[in-house]
């Protein structure tokens, strides 16, 4: 297979988890068992989408029942990111390397350890290391983590190497300003380097701990910067050259009220580094699909179709990926359903056997990968072992009916090429071939079908008449997108409408489609529909929220029959199932409303509060989600 293999056999990711976990058991911590994906004790989340979710509790104060030193090799599920694969480094299940310091050990035990675990454990080049500190927060007595900085510095002199500090500050000056030679240690503000529950020091919950992160970066330094991420390449840099392989938290304040901070008496650590990220810098390949938990898979589907992962590189890893996961859904419980985490699974699946026909596969082909994912875990996850047939079973079931209505579905859907797919097709391919409107819509756009203009209204009418379903999802789970309910996520949900009817209004759509969101403490994430945005609309867009912002517009709702509410043009997320009723939010009044869409909140009360403290909406990020959806990042700042 060559010397890039032969490589890959020497420190595989196996072997790097397990030197990991020795490594910090030497250092007297207790290895834990992972936590299952779905966390029974949790009913904000559907899945285990962090090495410390697990950990909140004792981060919080509760004693450990095994100590003040843990480690772990955390497996977890990010379903938000399910049409992010495609590229070389996003994928839906991952692994998180996590050690934590439950007021024991801080900042120069951590470092100097991280540092060796990097550069001696492991090998990497450390040329090829860069790290980031927290910049300050001087509005808060917040200092500048310069001890921090200091300890990472003296463990590059070690090696001979004069690492440079530089201040950074925001994603957006780092691409002003770049990197000068010599430096490798930057410092940037809390939208990048502070960690609490729930974002940085302004939204920080009173009364949690919190603290600056010192994160870790890999630089493939052969790959060249691609000027659409920015006119320079800093560390936080999205062009690829730069890789995050791990983040060191140091829990150091507390916050006792809005706008003060107290030191802990006992600092924590949590540190947690991605394991098919360290496993890549390894092997100074940028591609995580090419370490030796993933590329097996993608032998496996070369050797059934016959086809070369160069050639049909998306496919492939999108199937890898989704199956992995599923995989480790199965071994948790879980099963496939027409409802949360089941129908995540569902969709994972169905989305994988979709992309299997582009390689050629249209037999069951389950049977033949799912066991060799198995093979790659048995050895240092015993429960996959022990539940291997049940595995196999569960994920093989789905495929075989499945397939016994997705060729019929994808040959009705080529009768819809000429005249464009409504809303109630996409009900009929939803209800009679099971395909789930996310992938009828997905499948549309890359076969270049047209949907009508108002398939969205079409398609709920129809769910409502034959298929009567609650949008709202169990007691203490988020909606619309949110990550929590605090008041800046409030904040950001209303700024997601306003981003909506600003892309509307500048692009002269007015059946623009929202495709999702994603909202969290830090930043808003909207897709849609529609080709990439000049710079001139994109500051438009900006310009026309910040104006309805300024307008101080209200912000206020109503509860109307479903077919009454959209045939008063209310717009209607992107795949809801509507019940009889539906909740209204409106964004001005009288002549003046900006906003008119189907939500079940919640939002603040009037679009001046996004203005406090000076903050501006702002665009940080526009790109490509999947084919013919486009993907905004906006934060308040």
């Amino acid at each position: 297979m060559g010397l890039f293999y032969g490589i890959i056999t020497l420190m595989n990711a196996q072997k790097i988890r397990s030197k990991y976990l020795e490594f910090y058991k030497k250092q007297g911590h207790a290895v834990v068992e992972r936590a299952p994906l779905i966390l029974t004790n949790d009913p904000t989340t559907l899945f285990t989408g962090a090495g410390m979710q697990p950990m909140i509790p004792y981060l919080l104060g509760e004693a450990h029942p095994e100590g003040k030193r843990i480690a772990d090799s955390q497996t977890c599920l990010r379903a938000q990111d399910i049409d992010d694969i495609g590229d070389n480094r996003h994928t839906t299940f991952f692994e998180m390397l996590g050690n934590w310091s439950l007021g024991d050990y801080f900042k120069e035990e951590q470092i100097g350890w991280m540092w060796k675990f990097l550069t001696e454990e492991i090998g990497l080049d450390p040329q090829r290391l860069y790290v980031t500190c927290f910049i300050g927060a001087p509005e808060y007595n917040i200092d500048k983590d310069v001890e921090a900085a200091k300890l990472w510095q003296k463990k590059f002199a070690e090696k001979g190497i004069d690492a440079k500090m530089a201040d950074i500050g925001s994603e957006e000056q780092g691409a002003v300003r770049g990197v000068n030679p010599g430096e490798r240690i930057f410092f940037y503000d809390s939208s990048k380097n502070w960690w609490s529950r729930n974002g940085g020091p302004e939204t920080t919950p009173v009364g949690d701990p919190c603290g600056p992160d010192s994160e870790m970066f890999y630089e493939f330094d052969f790959i060249e910067h691609d000027p659409k991420f920015g006119e320079n390449c800093h560390p936080n840099c999205d062009c690829g050259r730069f890789m995050e392989i791990g983040n060191n938290v140091f829990m150091a304040y507390k916050k006792v009220a809005e706008g003060q901070f107290e030191p802990l008496d006992k600092p924590n650590i949590d540190h947690g580094s991605g394991l098919e990220r360290i496993a890549a810098a390894v092997n100074n390949d940028p591609d995580v699909f090419k370490i030796s938990l993933l590329w097996p898979i993608i032998e496996r589907l070369q050797d059934l179709s016959g086809k070369d992962y160069a050639s049909h590189t998306e496919s492939m890893r999108v199937i890898a990926d989704h199956l992995r996961a599923a995989t480790f859904m199965a071994v948790d419980g879980c099963v496939p359903s027409n409802k949360e985490q089941g129908y995540v699974m569902r969709r994972l699946l169905r989305r994988a056997i979709r992309y299997s026909f582009d390689l050629g596969i249209e037999q069951n082909f389950l049977q033949e990968v799912v066991p060799t994912i198995a093979d790659l875990y048995e050895a240092d996850f015993p429960e996959v072992k022990n539940n291997r047939d049940n595995i196999i079973a569960v994920l093989v079931k789905e495929e075989k009916a499945f397939r016994q209505t997705l060729r019929k579905g994808l040959r009705q859907m080529q009768r819809y090429i000429d005249d464009g797919l409504t809303g109630e097709e996409l009900f009929t391919l939803y209800d009679t071939f099971g395909f789930p409107v996310e992938l009828s819509t997905e499948e549309a756009y890359k076969q270049g079908i047209k949907l009508s203009d108002n398939w969205r209204d079409e398609f709920a009418k129809k769910m409502d008449e034959q298929r009567q379903r609650s949008k709202t999802a169990r007691k203490g789970q988020f909606s619309g997108g949110l990550e929590g309910h605090d008041f800046i996520h409030l904040k950001y949900h209303t700024a997601t409408h306003l981003l909506g009817a600003a892309l509307r209004k500048v692009l002269n759509v007015p059946d623009l489609q929202q495709h999702g969101s994603n909202i969290t403490a830090d930043r808003l994430r909207f897709d849609f529909n529609h080709d990439k945005l000049t710079p001139e609309e994109k500051q438009a867009v900006e310009d026309q929220v910040n104006a309805w912002i300024d307008e101080d517009l209200p912000v206020s709702f109503a509860v109307y029959p479903t077919g009454k509410a959209l045939s008063m043009g209310a717009i209607g997320a992107f795949g809801e199932r509507y019940g009889d009723e539906v909740k209204v939010y409106s964004i001005g009044k009288d002549d003046n409303v900006v906003s008119f869409e189907v939500c079940g909140g919640p939002h603040v009360e009037h679009t001046g509060v996004l203005a406090e403290g000076g903050k501006r909406f702002k665009i940080t990020k526009e790109e490509s989600s999947s084919a013919g959806i486009r993907r905004i990042k906006a934060v308040l700042r």
